[in-house]
């Protein structure tokens, strides 16, 4: 991997009524680590996204927000990889996750969408599974009593709670310090120090 550069692509629909979504926890992030660095997002049309950069030590991080709405997050993370010619050990993807309980952190190299649709989109418009993705648990959607169904949409385009989110500024912070030391430490290191994260026992 080009150390150098460091590409992180978080997920998440575009506009104010979506900003505190569960669903945006891909953005919720960037935007937590970009504040960190004083650097400020601006849009860049010909990536489709939101863009910022700066760099930690020898490295330059790239950030990105789509703006092209979650189903099609595929779009701006190709314009993305066409643009630079990335090489897709280089890409990081931040994304929600239903299966994991708030306060759990998963880093994968490859993998199905496990139901996601910007995952899906993502694999569908790159044509492969193989690229990072870096999951974020939102817990499980409650279950509709009438009907039994799980309310999976109401979940995830429902807003993060004041509970919740005392444990995700735990989980933003080891992600951003993981993230930092993607520069200088070893990947599997840093994979298992995030899998083996949680935030309600920390």
């Amino acid at each position: 991997m080009n150390k150098n550069e460091i590409f992180i692509i978080g997920l998440g629909n575009p506009g104010k009524e979506y900003i505190n979504n569960r669903h945006n926890i891909g953005f919720l992030l960037l935007e937590n680590f970009s504040k960190e660095n004083n650097a400020k997002f601006t849009l860049k049309n010909k990536f489709k996204s939101l863009y910022t950069e700066f760099k930690i030590n020898d490295s330059i991080y790239r950030l990105f927000m789509p703006n092209t709405y979650m189903n099609n997050s595929g779009d701006a993370v190709r314009a993305i990889v066409d643009w630079y010619k990335i090489n897709l050990d280089q890409l990081f993807i931040i994304v929600d996750d239903i299966d994991l309980p708030v306060g759990k952190i998963r880093f994968r190299k490859k993998g199905s969408s496990g139901g996601h649709n910007g995952l899906k989109d993502i694999i569908k418009k790159l044509q492969t599974e193989n690229f990072n993705r870096i999951k974020i648990g939102i817990g499980a959607p409650p279950v509709n009593d009438k009907t039994k169904n799980l309310n999976t949409i109401s979940h995830v385009l429902g807003n993060i709670s004041s509970k919740e989110n005392v444990t995700l500024t735990k989980v933003y912070q080891q992600l951003i310090e993981s993230l930092e030391e993607l520069a200088t430490k070893n990947e599997d290191y840093i994979i298992s120090k995030l899998n083996s994260f949680n935030a309600e026992k920390n």
